[in-house]
């Protein structure tokens, strides 16, 4: 596996099996902008979709509860892509139920998760999910192992190639994995949001997928204009880039799923994989965060 300061676009092998490139999409935004709408234009977002895999994607992140009104990203996928080409490797997260009214329900149990892979299979048209995540609550260390087993269980059916688990402590990622192998995490990590450190670090050694989400999003913390403008500049690249590059040169086992309901941004982000910033210009992003730096390095 090539380190990521020196190619952040090489491919990663998900799961020990699955080779994707290391900038891929999240599907988040393809019904709606926001989770509470409006819905966004569905031509629009088919053709966010289709350039996105024309530019070389071939990770493509939604989940069971990416929708807005008849809108859904699981929709939209297969009306743009299937046929599915060989290398496409779509990852999928449940857990959470949210209601047709948008309005959000307790965590799915272990028959709802059953009938949720079910019916993801048949949104998306696959005999087979790639990768499926178990989205965890911050209360859900009492049904972590029991949820999970229900997945490990359906994997064992050949429903499920490769398990994950989203939004988890490295106490949790523990019990998952005394049921089944995990290939992947997915935690909220961005540069001015470091959540979690111990999760990236604890992938890193293992050779798991860390999958960050929002790592283009501030989350209400002011953007300092130095130095990430400065970098930007200095690089010609955007300041979506740079966020994007810091990001994969965390740890070889970081895989970008930034989302967008624009061409224009997709573009952007793609492009991001080819950005090569200098060890001057990774330390002076690593200082503006609170997190220590050479984690994961």
């Amino acid at each position: 596996m090539t380190t990521t300061r020196e190619n952040p676009s090489a491919a990663f092998l998900l799961g020990g099996d699955l080779p994707v490139a290391r900038l891929g999409f999240g599907a988040m935004r393809l019904p709606a902008r926001e989770i509470a709408g409006p819905a966004n234009d569905p031509e629009t977002s088919a053709a966010v979709l289709r350039r996105a895999v024309e530019l070389g994607v071939n990770h493509i992140d939604t989940a069971w509860f990416y929708f807005h009104g008849g809108l859904s990203a699981n929709g939209l996928i297969r009306r743009v892509l299937h046929p599915y080409g060989e290398d496409l490797v779509l990852a999928t997260k449940v857990g959470p139920v949210r209601h047709p009214d948008s309005s959000w329900g307790a965590p799915a149990g272990p028959r709802e998760l059953v009938a949720g892979v079910h019916r993801t299979l048949r949104e998306l048209g696959r005999d087979r999910l790639d990768l499926v995540y178990l989205r965890l609550q911050e209360d859900d260390d009492d049904t972590v192992a029991e949820r999970f087993g229900v997945l490990a269980a359906l994997r064992e059916e050949g429903l499920i190639r490769h398990l994950g688990l989203s939004n988890t402590t490295t106490g949790q990622l523990a019990s998952a994995q005394r049921i089944a192998p995990v290939a992947a995490v997915q935690n909220m990590y961005g540069l001015f949001h470091r959540h979690d450190p111990d999760v990236l670090a604890a992938c890193t050694r293992q050779g798991i997928a860390f999958v960050p989400f929002f790592s283009l999003e501030s989350l209400g913390r002011p953007e300092p204009t130095e130095p990430l403008a400065r970098i930007a500049a200095r690089n010609g690249a955007s300041p979506a880039q740079v966020k994007l590059a810091w990001t994969l040169a965390r740890s070889p086992v970081v895989l970008a799923i930034p989302g967008t309901s624009s061409v224009a941004h997709v573009e952007d982000n793609v492009a991001a994989a080819d950005l090569h910033l200098p060890p001057g210009d990774l330390a002076a992003l690593d200082a503006v965060g609170p997190e220590p730096t050479g984690l994961g390095q």
